[in-house]
């Protein structure tokens, strides 16, 4: 096969205007009822405008988008496996009409594109899950951010793009197809053979690279996503750091990397198809996929979502129709007797073979463990320990629940003097109390606003985490779908330690010195936690402390050395 093959459906799209008609575009579009774009929909718009989704000119209409749920293609039937659509609020959609055009900005206000509305409709959202996902499991990321996160109302139309979403980095490593496809060509490669990653690279994803590139007599191109991924990933940036070491360990002049500004869905098969669709419009020849490509990993029973090469199987069947071919591998694993990596399918039971799971690479390098020398590079040990400090360095946070008059807070403050004394850390204590004053003033006591009020004690949690700082958090917070949403956001910055304070209602209502607890069962509170509104005990927390048995300071004092155990404090 040859390279520079016609792009999905024999055009590559550019949709952005030429100077003067997109200044008056600009002009216009003032008057323009103006969406701002969340993260996602800045990913999707910036590949649906340069051409990396070809043959797309907008989000999809509801046409296309049926179509895509039930035969994986296009109402045309040219095949295209995910849908590509643009949710905005009901409110939002109630004050637009088909046939006018709408201002699509970033959140800076920055005009991106101009859409003219074809189509505004309300999906089935569960149908839209079982059909790309295969699942309706809350607890796989593509269903989660679906029902969710993503807003309740879908609007299809074709773009006019104005002008390209910043970055502000990396920006001679971000090529449109155009631009990638004309590199191609004066570097004079014909067979492009395309690996995409959302990970770090280590000696197995060289090996495995470097094999598939010389089995099929090609160049390589490391492909890497630096859109969104899945909650817990290592950030882009220091991604990007470990491609650009690790692409100097290849043979001179065979090797290029690009990154691409792409929202993953997480949904495998489909999404196998939908990323070899992507790198044939970038000009690639071959596609490398490998055991369980684009999959979330195992919902909370251990399962796998998918089949592990269940991607290869749904690519081969498209593989003549798509035009790129599939280069598929197994597992790749480490054989000490030869001292070097092999596919597991061409391994014999009597070699020595190790192993090093994602998860516990991540546990050595969070407890600064030692890496084998066989699994990675010196230099990409060097990138990753930057984010990976050595626990008594990481930021964390410690978050109380439980029912008013629990003693959470008088606990949150014994286990704060207990740290200040120690010296070790900097902490700062997020108190229910004190950030309803100070933070969420102006909310109500209904459950929308408590969940808000959470949310942004979570938000604030998350940044202390992240800069390295301690949070102790003392909230009642009594839903499990809000403490999860926090743990979810923190756990990517740094640790997250629950400490249910597992006190009886009627101890509570007995230490009641404020009479709020009277004042509810009288009916002169509503809503209130415990009385006519529930408290949803967690489920796995860290820690369960219970106030009838325990005082104050023995349960900081219990808190405390949990948390040396857990190497958080020395």
């Amino acid at each position: 096969m040859g390279a520079f093959k016609e792009p999905h459906g024999g055009v590559l799209k550019e949709l952005y205007l030429g100077e003067s008609a997109a200044e008056a575009e600009k002009a216009r579009s003032k008057d323009y009822k103006s969406w701002d774009l969340t993260e996602r929909q800045l990913c999707d718009i910036e590949l649906i405008l340069n051409g990396a989704l070809s043959p797309l000119e907008g989000f999809m209409c509801r046409r296309d988008y049926d179509s895509v749920l039930a035969e994986i293609r296009l109402a045309s039937g040219l095949l295209w496996p995910i849908p590509m659509t643009l949710d905005v609020t009901q409110q939002f959609a109630d004050e637009i009409s088909k046939g006018e055009k709408i201002a699509l900005r970033d959140r800076e206000g920055v005009l991106i594109a101009v859409l003219e509305v074809e189509d505004v409709w309300v999906p089935d959202k569960p149908a839209e899950a079982s059909s790309i996902f295969g699942t309706d499991h809350p607890a796989h990321p593509g269903v989660d951010y679906l029902m969710q996160k993503a807003n309740g109302v879908y609007v299809g139309g074709k773009l006019m793009g104005i002008e390209p979403p910043v970055h502000y980095d990396f920006r001679l490593l971000r090529d449109s197809p155009s631009e990638l496809r004309g590199r191609f060509r004066k570097l004079g490669w014909r067979k492009i053979v395309a690996f995409q990653t959302r990970n770090p690279m280590h000696r197995a994803h060289r090996e495995l690279t470097l094999r598939a590139a010389l089995e099929h007599e090609a160049n390589l191109l490391l492909h890497p996503v630096v859109g969104m991924t899945k909650a817990g990933d290592v950030d882009h940036y220091t991604r990007v750091r470990c491609y650009e070491r690790v692409i100097e360990t290849y043979p001179e002049q065979t090797t290029a990397l690009s990154i691409l500004n792409l929202a993953m869905r997480m949904a495998g098969p489909k999404e196998a198809l939908w990323h070899g669709i992507i790198r044939k419009n970038f000009g690639c020849t071959h596609f490398i996929i490998g055991r369980d490509h684009a999959g979330p990993g195992t919902n909370p029973e251990g399962q796998p979502f998918y089949p592990p090469y269940a991607a290869q199987e749904l690519f081969a069947a498209h593989e003549k129709e798509l035009d790129i071919s599939m280069v598929p591998f197994q597992q790749m694993v480490y054989v000490e007797d030869k001292a070097q990596y092999l596919p597991v399918n061409e391994t014999t039971p009597e070699m020595k073979i190790r192993t090093l799971t994602g998860t516990e690479f991540r546990r050595r390098m969070r407890e600064g463990l030692e890496i084998p020398d066989w699994y990675t590079f010196p230099e990409i040990i060097e990138e990753l320990r930057k984010i990976y400090p050595p626990r008594d360095k990481q930021g964390f946070t410690v978050f109380f629940t439980g029912l008013s008059g629990a003693g959470k807070s008088t606990i949150a403050n014994a286990l704060l003097v207990k740290m200040v004394e120690n010296g070790a850390r900097k902490v700062t204590l997020l108190d229910g109390d004190i950030v309803r004053k100070n933070l969420s003033s102006e909310l109500s006591f209904s459950r929308e606003h408590r969940d808000l009020n959470i949310l942004r004690i979570g938000f604030v949690a998350a940044e202390i985490t992240k800069n390295g700082g301690v949070a102790i958090c003392a909230p009642i917070a009594p839903y499990r779908e809000t403490r999860r949403q926090v743990r979810e956001m923190i756990c990517d910055k740094g640790g997250f330690i629950e400490i249910y304070v597992a006190t009886p209602l009627e101890v509570c209502e007995a230490r009641d010195r404020k009479g709020i607890y009277a004042k509810a069962r009288a009916g002169l509170i509503k809503g209130f936690t415990g009385i006519d509104d529930p408290y949803q005990e967690p489920e796995n927390p860290e820690m369960v402390i219970d106030t009838r048995a325990l005082s104050p300071d023995l349960a900081a004092h219990r808190i405390f050395v949990k948390l040396e155990s857990m190497g958080y404090i020395r």
